[in-house]
């Protein structure tokens, strides 16, 4: 095995198919990355620990072609900090020899028979835009649980319908959803997918430079597994297996009281008046008419307050948030205004977007749960 690859190439490739090796494999193999050359010139670099595998094929100048596995997050290291010149790496014996102008560098390399084989790909579900998919998941992911005692929670729920795709997610404390637009394979397809957040926001940043992610899904039978490929990047991934809970029927219909204002505004000022909120404490908003007032900390604590422009109708109405949480779910809305929607004091505000005050409510929505405070 020898073969010539461009530096940056080699470092980007690298990088993007060891980002999901485990820290602690279940078996020493799965810590390493399989290099195969092909004879017709190209570099095919792979990653799995049986639940998730990447797969990134990148042009090379191969002399011999063979398979080797080696360290990948030695590699990716490697990789980063050799200087800009063409890479040249060797199978020796059992050591993959790397020479990069004056660098030289010998790895250990790991049985290649232990390496177990890749998910292929199931059939062809549909094609989305990498835009409008990166958007959606950027914003969706925001509501994900991180607590992996709660596996069902640490998903996104994809329910597919003909020719929309709609993403849920929820921590217990907030729930975000947003839909957008696909091209199915078949019009009338129907199904539901529940994927970890974390491969989807790994997809969402590393695929975008084609235009277009091809989806593969494959939800009945034995194994239940989503595909992603997109400019020689190919990532598959176990579906979470379990019911995920009814979220949809807790978006209220209507929201009789509501307030509008400049996201940018209200995020600016929720981000100061939270610099005194103690850990576990809430922000308060106060909506009257033309104005919201926010507020935090109370007694002997440092206190703060901060009152901007809002349009508000219905009634006044006081409630409270965790910071962290709502300035998350302001974050993801990227427009320039927000609009607030209420039902009570003690039940979730609905946060929505609009491009301008009140028109063209993008099609992201966030759920977030008040929290009690001390009046």
């Amino acid at each position: 095995m020898k073969f010539r690859v461009d530096r940056d190439v080699l470092a980007e490739a690298v990088a993007w198919a060891a980002r999901s090796l485990p820290t602690r494999p279940a078996v020493p193999v799965l810590s390493g990355v399989l290099l195969e050359a092909g004879d017709g010139g190209t570099l095919t670099i792979s990653s799995f620990d049986y639940e998730v595998s990447a797969r990134c094929e990148v042009p090379a100048t191969v002399s011999v072609a063979g398979v080797a596995v080696v360290q990948g997050k030695i590699l990716a290291d490697i990789a980063k900090a050799l200087p800009s010149r063409p890479v040249d790496l060797e199978l020796d014996g059992t050591k993959m020899v790397l020479t990069c102008g004056a660098s030289r560098f010998a790895l250990h390399t790991m049985p290649v028979d232990d390496y177990p084989t890749l998910p292929q790909l199931p059939a062809l579900s549909g094609t989305i835009d990498a835009g409008a998919f990166n958007e959606a998941v950027l914003q969706v992911t925001t509501a994900a649980s991180r607590d992996e005692t709660l596996p069902l929670l640490t998903g996104v729920r994809m329910e597919i319908e003909g020719e929309r795709i709609t993403f849920l997610a929820t921590d217990r404390y907030r729930l975000a959803m947003k839909e957008i637009g696909w091209t199915p394979a078949n019009p009338d397809v129907s199904q539901v997918a529940l994927v970890r957040a974390r491969t989807l926001s790994d997809v969402a940043k590393s695929m975008t430079q084609a235009g277009t992610i091809q989806l593969s899904l494959q939800t009945e039978g034995g194994k239940q597994i989503i595909g992603f490929e997109s400019a020689g990047r190919r990532t598959t991934s176990q579906l979470i297996e379990g019911d995920y809970p009814p979220v949809r029927r807790l978006f209220p219909d209507v929201t009789p009281t509501y307030a509008v204002a400049r996201t940018g505004e209200i995020i600016e000022a929720a981000r100061r008046v939270a610099l005194v909120a103690e850990r576990n404490t809430p922000i308060r908003l106060t909506f009257s008419e033309g104005q919201v007032v926010m507020e935090a900390g109370q007694g002997d604590d440092a206190q703060a307050s901060e009152a901007l422009e809002a349009t508000l109708v219905g009634e006044d109405i006081t409630t409270a948030f965790n910071p962290h949480l709502f300035l998350d779910g302001l974050g993801a809305l990227g427009t320039e205004w927000v609009r607030l929607g209420f039902t009570h004091p003690t039940k979730p505000v609905l946060l929505s977007g609009r491009d301008k005050a009140e028109e063209e409510r993008s099609g992201f929505l966030y759920l977030l749960m008040p929290i009690r405070f001390a009046s």
